[in-house]
């Protein structure tokens, strides 16, 4: 008798040991310091918050040298109200952007888990939708609902009350250093998201939450929100200094003004209108380009379509002649331009996406079948004219650049590009990039396309493009020929300036904005300016 009870105390007295032992999570403890850190209870039963806050963003790939500056894009003023129980999210905004032009958006975002709507102006390039509403709002597309709505999540003051509420999704990973420091590490996967979540280990508070993105340029990246200045209200934390990195590269800088708790919502502040709601869509879940359409967003030229360059509705995009052999890809934001040559194609730029050069090079091989396209022509490097290059890249053209920008288009197409997969990350080849030095000729007996590296502000190593048969110029950004009058700008007159020492006739432009404008017009005004 006095053996088995002893048997059964000595059970007893273990098995609390071993089923602490089974549920022993570090990542949960990790997460649980960091939520009493940052007000325990009073964060948990958090129901709602109003934030008013500023920011002000930069886009390093708008730069004028590839990988060794930056540009500011602007400021903002914000008011982020959240219905944290009820999964409902409205952002107003006022937005003062300098670049690529001066000019002021306000409107209003409204984001449920089923779909989203804007309200007002927010974008220099409209979907239909929005410039036949009046006044002007539209649904979102499925992919910027999924950019935001991570983006929610990730700065969602209850993002570790849900990881806590979830602990077979997190798991403890190695020390990470960062910014300096040591950080205690957590992934978290959040449904289609996953964060790695890194943790101050003198405080015990978050101190940056990472995704891992890729970016059509630099391949994978670590994109993280930083926290800091952490401030008490009404019992709970919050970080009113917050600094968006792509690889250690500032993108945008957030600072909280003001922090209300359990705010009372007004009636209606997160209702879809009736017009819009047969428009919405659920949030996409695959092929999201999430920190590129973030910075879109921020420069106030993203097209809120889920085909990025383009607007199906407006009927898309197509190739409209305009001399034989030559075609200008036009119907979204961004243009191309295509010559037939004897037994090849050329491209100048491929912009946007490689969902826009994927419809470039389908519309080729259905015009000129049997003729690949041999050369990509570039005619600078920021992202918005380069983003699709890659595509162009595994279908084996070589790509024509200016000098002093090659580097960087060679990284580009050998940086890994695993988190979300491409044509050329599927089919890797090497990439034959080719720079300009001054001018270059494209010849094959019965056609010659020259390339020519001009001067300019915009970005170094800016190329144009001139068909002498055509007596046809490419030109982008620095003109955007019959789009924009003409002043002359700093860009027109470094336009005229290059045609005049270079000594070309050309009678047209093309434009990789905008259409097609008379050179005789801008020569006259940028000649008198002179």
């Amino acid at each position: 008798m006095k053996r088995i009870t002893l048997f059964v105390l000595l059970s007893l007295g273990c098995a609390p040991v071993h089923a602490a032992a089974e549920h022993t999570n570090p990542a949960l403890d990790t997460v649980n310091r960091a939520i009493e850190a940052m007000g325990g209870y009073r964060l948990a039963n958090l129901k709602s918050v109003a934030i008013k806050g500023r920011n002000r963003h930069w886009e390093p790939q708008q730069a004028f040298r590839p990988n060794e500056d930056t540009r500011a894009g602007g400021e903002s003023e914000f008011v982020i109200t959240r219905d944290l129980a009820g999964g409902n999210s409205r952002i107003d905004w006022v937005r003062n952007l300098i670049a690529p032009t001066a000019r002021v958006y306000r409107y209003s975002e409204v984001i449920t888990a089923t779909g989203g709507v804007v309200h007002g102006i927010d974008s220099s390039a409209r979907v239909k939708q929005s410039l036949e509403s009046k006044p002007p709002q539209h649904a979102m597309s499925g992919t910027r609902l999924a950019v935001t709505l991570r983006e929610l999540q990730r700065t969602s003051p209850q993002l570790l009350i849900a990881m806590r509420a979830d602990p077979r999704n997190l798991k403890a990973m190695p020390d990470q250093f960062a910014g300096g420091k040591r950080l205690t590490a957590v992934r978290y996967q959040a449904g289609a998201n996953t964060f790695t979540v890194l943790f101050d280990q003198g405080t015990g508070l978050p101190a940056r939450i990472r995704t891992l993105d890729t970016d059509s340029a630099w391949g994978d990246c670590n994109f993280d929100l930083v926290l800091s200045d952490w401030r008490e209200v009404g019992g709970a934390k919050f970080p009113f200094h917050q600094l968006y990195l792509l690889n250690e590269r500032l993108i945008l800088h957030s600072t909280y003004d003001d922090v209300t708790l359990n705010p009372t919502l007004a009636a209606g502040l997160f209702e879809i209108p009736a017009s819009l709601r047969a428009s919405t869509q659920p949030a996409a879940t695959h092929n999201v380009e999430y920190q590129w359409m973030f910075r879109r967003i921020l420069w106030g030229g993203f097209y809120d379509s889920d085909t990025l360059a383009f607007d199906p509705r407006a009927g898309g995009l197509k190739l409209v002649d305009l001399a034989p052999g030559v075609s200008h890809l036009t119907g979204g934001t961004h243009n191309s331009l295509l010559v037939e040559m004897k037994d090849h194609l050329i491209v100048f730029d491929a912009p946007v996406s490689n969902i826009a050069s994927q419809v470039m090079l389908d519309a080729a091989k259905a015009k000129y079948p049997g003729k690949p396209v041999k050369y990509l022509v570039q005619t600078h490097h920021h992202i918005d004219h380069i983003s699709g290059a890659r595509a162009y890249a595994a279908a084996g053209a070589k790509v024509v650049v200016g000098r002093g920008v090659g580097d960087y288009l060679r990284h580009m197409f050998t940086s890994p590009h695993n988190v979300r997969k491409d044509a050329l990350s599927l089919r890797p080849r090497k990439a034959e990039v080719i720079e300009v030095a001054d001018k270059m000729a494209l010849a094959d007996g019965a056609r010659t396309v020259e390339v020519y590296r001009i001067d300019s502000a915009h970005a170094e190593g800016m190329l144009i493009g001139y068909i002498p048969d055509a007596k046809l110029g490419w030109v982008t950004d620095i003109w955007s020929p019959g789009r924009d009058p003409i002043v002359p700008t700093a860009g027109q007159r470094e336009v005229y300036q290059a045609v005049t020492k270079i000594g070309i006739s050309p009678e047209r432009f093309a434009g990789g904005h905008g259409s097609v404008g008379a050179y005789s017009d801008l020569a006259a005004k940028a000649g008198a300016a002179r």
